[in-house]
C-alpha cells in the first residue's frame, strides 16, 4: 500500500547501531563527525537573533510564493557584499536546500530521468533524487598531490545520456572542501549548453574559505550562460540550521531562467513552507553574518591547526588539501578497512569518525572529520584516533 519510493535499502549501518548502544549505555562519546554548529559551544549573539525573530511583522501572514520581498532584498544585499549583483526577483526562498533540490527536480525532470552528481559527495542528494524517482550517476573528483581535487570532465560528459536533465556541482564540495576552478566552470557551463542541461550549484559552504584555497570560484552567480540555479541558506552562512531559510538564485540563460522562476513560483505557491518570522528577520540575521562566521572560522582554524600539528611524524597519516568548508579529510595507510576502523574506534575508544564510504569514496583509507567540535573534545578524539591507527613515528 506504500509508494515504491521507499523500496530501497534503509538498513542501519553497524556504526549507527553501535553508536546507539554506546549512548544508551551512558558512555561519553567524542564525536568527530558533529557538524551541527548549535551543539558545539559556539558563542552566538543570542539576544539579537531572538529579537530578529520577534518583530511585530512576524504576526502578519502575507504569503508570497517566491518569499517575502524584505527577505529577498536582504539576500540580494548579501550577494552585493561579496561582489555580485543579484536582483531580488531572481531569488526564491525555501525552507532549506533539501526542499530546494526537491523543487528543482520536480520542474526539471520526469520519473526515470537522470542527474549527474559528484563523487565523493554528500549522500543526501541521492536520496532526494530517489524520492522524485530520478536516477543519479556520479562523476568523479580526482585527487592530485599538488593541485588537490579536480573534476574529471571527460567522465562527466561520457555519463550524459538522452535522459540526463541536470548536473549538480557542490561548491565547495562536501566533504572534499574543493572549489570549482574557473576553467572547470567554463567547461561545465559549455557542456550544459551543448547537452541542454540545467546546472545546479550548491554553495552553502562557499563563505568558509580555507588557507589552502587557490584559484577557486567563490560563487558561480552571474558566471554561467546555461540555465543555472545557485543554492545557499542560513544553515551554514549563519550556522543556524534550525531557522529553515534557504534560497535559489535563478540565472544563466535569461529566457529559460524566467520560465524556471514561473514554474518554481507556481509550485511553491502550493507549499508556502518558509515561516514568516525568519523572513521578516532576515535583514537583522544577515547583518550578524560577519560576527557569527568569524567565530566559526576561529573554531575551524584552531582545530585544523591542531590536527595538522598532531599528525606530524606519523608516516601513515596525511591531510588532504582542504580549500574550504567544515571538514578535513585524513588519509590513512594501513591494512584496516574504513568501516572496521570506524567501528573499532567507537567500540574501543568511544570516538566517532565517518568512514569514507559514507561519502561515496571508492577507495579505502579515508577518514572524514568535522572541524566544528569544541577544541578540548576534538583534541581528545584525535589523540585516540592517532594512538590506535597512527604508526609508531607519531610519538603518541
Amino acid at each position: 500500500m506504500f509508494s515504491k519510493r521507499f523500496e530501497w535499502n534503509a538498513a542501519s549501518h553497524p556504526l549507527s547501531l553501535a553508536l546507539q548502544d554506546k549512548l544508551a549505555s551512558g558512555r561519553e562519546v567524542f564525536d568527530l563527525t558533529d557538524a551541527n554548529p548549535t551543539r558545539v559551544g559556539l558563542d552566538y549573539p543570542v539576544r539579537e537573533i531572538l529579537d530578529a525573530l520577534a518583530r511585530p511583522e512576524a504576526m502578519i501572514y502575507n504569503p508570497s510564493p517566491q518569499g517575502l520581498p524584505v527577505a529577498r532584498q536582504a539576500i540580494s544585499g548579501y550577494y552585493r557584499e561579496v561582489g555580485k549583483t543579484v536582483c531580488a526577483d531572481d531569488i526564491l526562498l525555501t525552507a532549506g536546500t533539501s526542499e530546494a533540490y526537491g523543487l528543482l527536480f520536480k520542474i526539471l525532470a520526469d520519473p526515470g530521468d537522470e542527474i549527474l552528481i559528484p563523487r565523493p559527495g554528500y549522500p543526501l542528494i541521492t536520496h532526494l533524487a530517489g524520492f522524485e524517482n530520478l536516477i543519479c550517476h556520479s562523476y568523479p573528483l580526482r585527487y592530485h598531490e599538488e593541485k588537490g581535487w579536480r573534476i574529471d570532465l571527460d567522465v562527466m560528459e561520457a555519463l550524459i545520456t538522452a535522459r540526463t536533465r541536470a548536473l549538480i556541482v557542490v561548491n565547495p564540495n562536501n566533504p572534499t572542501g574543493s572549489y570549482i576552478k574557473a576553467s572547470e566552470l567554463a567547461a561545465v557551463d559549455a557542456l550544459c549548453r551543448r547537452h541542454d542541461l540545467a546546472l545546479i550549484v550548491d554553495e552553502v559552504f562557499s563563505d568558509f574559505v580555507g588557507s589552502a584555497a587557490s584559484g577557486g570560484v567563490r560563487t558561480t552567480v552571474n558566471r554561467t550562460t546555461a540555465l543555472t540555479f545557485v543554492l545557499s541558506g542560513v544553515s551554514k552562512i549563519l550556522g543556524l540550521p534550525h531557522l529553515k531559510l534557504a534560497w535559489i538564485v535563478c540565472g544563466g540563460d535569461p529566457v529559460r531562467a524566467a520560465r524556471a522562476r514561473t514554474h518554481l513560483a507556481t509550485l511553491m505557491d502550493f507549499y508556502l513552507s518558509v515561516a514568516t518570522p525568519v523572513q521578516v528577520g532576515a535583514p537583522q540575521l544577515l547583518a550578524r553574518r560577519a560576527a557569527i562566521q568569524g567565530r566559526i572560522r576561529v573554531r575551524l582554524d584552531e582545530n585544523a591547526r591542531f590536527l595538522e600539528a598532531r599528525i606530524k611524524g606519523a608516516g601513515n597519516l596525511k591531510l588532504l588539501i582542504r580549500e574550504g568548508g567544515w571538514y578535513a579529510l585524513l588519509a590513512i595507510e594501513d591494512f584496516v578497512t574504513d568501516d572496521t576502523r570506524a567501528l573499532t574506534l567507537l567500540e574501543a575508544d568511544d570516538t566517532l569518525i565517518h568512514p569514507g564510504s559514507f561519502f561515496d569514496f571508492q577507495r579505502e583509507g579515508v577518514v572524514i572529520l568535522s572541524l566544528l567540535p569544541a577544541p578540548d573534545r576534538f583534541g581528545i578524539g584525535i589523540d585516540r584516533l592517532i594512538r590506535r591507527y597512527g604508526d609508531m613515528a607519531a610519538g603518541a
